[in-house]
């Protein structure tokens, strides 16, 4: 289908497909969205169409659990290293496979095969490099490491074997002479090749960093040191160019196989681990300084434990860079999720590469000219997949859990299939209808379920759906979907698949309101009203030295102003967890009535200003009523209402009547009546020609009734006439006040 044809046919569904404002779409569209799914026999182009993909074919099937290294003979035949019982296979090209040697040792890392046709096999973890003719295997090589990850024949027929836990890397020579070539300074060296003029190339761990090493003595120069913990495999081309992948956690999934696989036999290292982070720099993540790679280790550099990953969520798992000839580094492919785990590259020198994402195989130009994304051209839906082989037969992958090689046949599938991510709708929903962009040739089938996961719980996959006109969603109503494709191939018309959509509508959720909060707070107008009147009734009050006091500048004695008044603010807390807009209603009622009183309906804020004078004494209710009205229908609409604790309401002070003073030797003695309509008393004070405030308890001990009695007692009382001021407060915080004269 062209790209004019999919965008029209995508402007009819629309047309179609008239969704409501509460109707809500999950759409799959493009190269990242289909890569979140399953799919086989399929290939996902870079344009993001999912379409029909290379055959794949088992080869061999082993009884092994790992297949960790693969070497291809010049008759055909492969020779396949495994774990974890330690056997290389033999496959010859009829897909034949037969036994030709089993280690003492659980696994075979690397296998390598000279000009003669000689095989070699390193094993783990007690590293040894054997050498397999005729059928019989002889010890050539223990250089007294733990692990031997790699293996590679230099043009002068020496071979060179990459260990760890020193990372070291010997050089043995044809008559079985051997040394130390290189110490990289690291834990491991993890891939070794060489470039187009005979030069080593390595690649270490646990700081990621590509060598190029020469001479002898040798000299290493770091051709690359990548952000990320291992380098896994390079591969030189013929224009100078090397291609390196790198990752985070493959080496620590081999060491760990290694380790649980000879528990019994391997004695226990007590030297410490190594810590691999990966970081990104924009993150704001550091690790600890790098050694100098350049620096040959010395003798006092640690032995390591095996590695442990450790992954940083949000940043890159693997990457696949290209090195040119003048040193300059280009990135070709990053992944968040996945593993890079091999790469190849044909004579045109497009790439190949494997992950381990379901095993996954990618092809990629990285001509400059060409776009980046890559092609997923298949998908082996292998738990593990751990090596990608170029072979006269054509591709072939490798695969752990059931180790078995499968070949990558180029001629197109006539039949495959995709399932998507399940969708969580987040309650459950009413399925509409399943709207597609693509060619004829693909039918869609759907389930849902209330389950996170697909389980026995599901609705079976329902009916075919092919026809857009009757693609209305089959599945039961539930909060979880899935939808399936399957693509039959027809002659000269391919079926693809560029977008799927599909509509629902969720149950409306009530709202829920969490708390309804009631305070006072000064009124604004009553403020700028007290301003004002302030401002115009101020005086001032002189006192003259014959005792008259007059008021200055000829001015009349006034009222003070009182203060100003209060509201109070009614407030509270609501959401709705579908995201609709909410409206409220508020009312309130008194404690002795029965009927709610609206005071104001669809209010769009959650806070309402009331005068507080509006209200008698008493105690009063406040409930709310949250509605979703502004984004549902209204017959399915959804409410919450809530009432809040009740409010005392109370703007009379107390009544405070003292009795006529008494003097009782030098003391002076007051009884105080103090009672309040509205609330209980809370505290009572007096004070003597305006001096501070001294608190009075009530006669019983306790200030906790409406009416309380009060004595006041001064003793050593000065003679002469006093004022005696007493004030009782409420609960609300008004204050009665009343004053007495003592002559």
């Amino acid at each position: 289908m062209t790209f004019a044809a999919r965008v029209a046919l995508s402007g009819v569904l629309a047309a179609c497909v008239s969704f409501a404002a509460t109707t809500a779409t999950w759409e799959l569209n493009g190269y990242q969205d289909f890569l979140r799914g399953r799919m086989s026999g399929l290939s996902l182009t870079r344009d993001g169409l999912l379409v029909l993909g290379p055959k794949l074919d088992t080869v061999f099937a082993s009884d092994q659990a790992e297949i960790w290294s693969v070497a291809a003979a010049s008759d055909g035949s492969l020779y396949l290293g495994t774990g974890n019982r330690g056997r290389l296979l033999k496959v010859d090209p009829a897909g034949n496979g037969a036994t030709v040697w089993t280690s003492d040792q659980p696994e075979i890392f690397a296998v390598a095969i000279d000009r003669a046709g000689v095989v070699y096999a390193g094993t783990s973890p007690d590293g040894k490099v054997y050498r397999i003719e005729n059928g019989r295997a002889t010890e050539f090589f223990s250089p007294g490491e733990r692990y031997i990850w790699a293996l590679a024949f230099a043009p002068d027929g020496s071979l060179y074997v990459a260990t760890g836990q020193q990372g070291k890397i010997y050089r043995v020579t044809a008559a079985g002479r051997s040394e130390v070539y290189y110490e990289t300074g690291q834990s491991h060296v993890t891939a070794l090749a060489f470039d187009r003029e005979g030069r080593l190339l390595a690649g270490s761990e646990p700081n990621g960093i590509l060598y190029r090493i020469t001479g002898a003595p040798a000299r290493g120069f770091v051709l690359y040191d990548a952000n990320l913990p291992e380098i896994r495999s390079i591969v030189p081309a013929a224009d100078g160019s090397i291609y390196a992948a790198a990752l985070g956690g493959s080496l620590a999934k081999r060491t760990s196989a290694a380790s649980s696989s000879s528990s019994l036999t391997t004695p226990t290292l007590t030297a410490p681990g190594t810590s691999i982070t990966v970081t990104d720099a924009q993150a704001g993540l550091t690790t600890a300084p790098k050694p100098d790679p350049t620096k040959p280790s010395t003798g006092t550099s640690p032995i390591t434990a095996p590695a442990t990953a450790t992954e940083v969520s949000g940043v890159e798992r693997s990457a696949l860079y290209k090195i040119l000839p003048d040193n300059t580094v280009e990135t070709l492919w990053t992944s968040k999720e996945e593993n890079i785990y091999d790469v190849v590259a044909d004579a045109g020198g497009t790439l190949t590469f494997l992950t381990d994402a379901q095993g996954r195989v990618y092809r990629l130009d990285p001509r400059p000219d060409r776009t980046r994304d890559a092609t997923l051209i298949a998908q082996t839906n292998e738990a593990d997949a751990t090596r990608l082989t170029a072979t006269s037969r054509g591709l072939l992958v490798a695969t752990g859990n059931a180790g078995k090689m499968l070949r990558l046949d180029p001629s197109a599938t006539t039949v495959g299939w995709f399932e998507s991510p399940v969708h969580d709708s987040g309650t459950v929903a009413r399925w509409g209808r399943l709207a597609w962009v693509g060619s004829k040739g693909v039918a869609f089938k759907t389930r849902a379920g209330n389950s996170a996961r697909p389980d026995a719980t599901w609705s079976d996959w329902s009916e075919s759906i092919v026809d857009p006109a009757k693609s209305l969603i089959a599945s039961p109503n539930a909060r979880y979907i899935q939808w399936r494709a399957e693509f039959t191939g027809a002659a000269g018309a391919p079926p693809d698949l560029d977008s799927v959509t599909i509509a629902y509508r969720t149950q409306n959720t009530p709202p829920s309101i969490r708390s309804i909060t009631v305070s006072a707070q000064p009124s604004a107008a009553g403020a700028a009203k007290n301003a004002i009147s302030g401002a115009s009734s101020a005086f001032t009050v002189t006192v003259t030295d014959t005792g008259d006091a007059t008021t200055a500048a000829g001015t009349q004695g006034q009222t003070l102003p009182r203060p100003a008044g209060q509201q109070l603010q009614i407030s509270w807390q609501a959401d709705d967890p579908d995201g609709d807009k909410l409206i409220y209603s508020l009312y309130f009622r008194g404690e002795d009535e029965r009927e709610w009183i609206l005071l104001r309906a669809d209010i769009a804020e959650n806070t309402y200003l009331l005068d507080g004078d509006v209200l008698a004494d008493g105690r009063y209710y406040f409930r709310v009523i949250a509605s979703d009205r502004p984004s549902n229908p209204a017959d399915q609409a959804r409410q919450a209402e809530l009432t809040g604790p009740p409010v005392l309401i109370d703007n009379t002070p107390p009544v405070v009547t003292p009795s006529a003073p008494r003097r009782n030797g030098a003391a002076v003695e007051i009884d105080v009546d103090a009672q309040d309509r509205g609330s209980i008393l809370r505290r009572c004070e007096y004070s003597m020609d305006a001096r501070p405030w001294v608190p009075v308890e009530a006669v019983d001990g306790v200030t906790d009734s409406a009416r309380e009695q009060f004595r006041i007692r001064i003793e050593n009382f000065p003679p002469g006439e006093h004022l005696i001021v007493i004030r009782a407060y409420d609960v609300a915080g008004n204050a009665g006040l009343a004053k007495v004269v003592v002559r």
